[in-house]
């Protein structure tokens, strides 16, 4: 079905059934049932290597759950997995910009792919970012702490109904810190927010917190 355009507006829903992932005979995590609905932001937590960034790959549909179930809704119509990207915004340590663009063409390559939220336009992002100077500068010639701000003002601004955020304030400043959890009061409300994280300024304002220690799991004994 399709619902276009994503206004995060609509309500989505993630139904995890008793959902596992692992890599050869480790199980990285193992029956997770949960469920994720828009209008609250969750914490997944953990330390590093504990399997955080692989529970938000299975949840946004780019690596297939080992076990279980997984299931999305949009207005409590069923999603099917191959469509999930097109109600998703993605910001995480691992996503590569290209680097031979200018900011400018950064900008509006993205937004060819996910529509702008209301109110926001390429100069109003530009102005969140504060580089009003910067839009003819190529992208390899960022900082670490301007490309992260980049991520996640490219996945902020987009207007889908799910926005998932790993480790959001990687190479970020104290000040950059504060310049995060202001687009989080701006641009999460009525979303379904999930962030990674095992850095408490990152989340301390999650009321839904699912730790990954709670579903880990020994070696595998024998096959399943």
């Amino acid at each position: 079905m399709d619902y276009g355009p994503w206004s995060m507006d609509k309500k989505m829903k993630i139904s995890l059934e008793n959902i596992g992932r692992r890599f050869n005979r480790d199980w990285i995590f193992r029956g997770v049932d949960y469920t994720f609905v828009s209008g609250e932001i969750y914490a997944v937590l953990g330390p590093n290597g504990s399997g955080k960034s692989t529970l938000l790959q299975v949840l946004n549909g780019s690596l297939s759950p080992s076990a279980g179930k997984i299931n999305y809704f949009i207005e409590d119509e069923p999603v099917e997995i191959d469509a999930v990207y097109k109600y998703l915004s993605l910001a995480a340590p691992y996503l590569e910009l290209i680097e031979e663009f200018t900011l400018d063409e950064m900008i509006d390559f993205h937004f060819k792919f996910k529509s702008y939220t209301q109110g926001i336009k390429r100069n109003e992002v530009i102005e969140l970012l504060a580089m009003p100077g910067g839009k003819n500068k190529l992208i390899k010639y960022f900082s670490s702490g301007m490309k992260q701000r980049l991520k996640l003002a490219l996945a902020f601004c987009a207007d889908t109904p799910m926005l998932m955020l790993d480790e959001p304030t990687s190479n970020l400043d104290t000040q950059g810190v504060d310049w995060y959890l202001n687009l989080v009061q701006k641009f999460a409300k009525n979303r379904l927010t999930i962030i990674c994280s095992n850095q408490e300024h990152e989340y301390s304002f999650c009321d839904q917190r699912l730790n990954i220690a709670d579903y880990k799991q020994e070696k595998l004994k024998s096959e399943v």
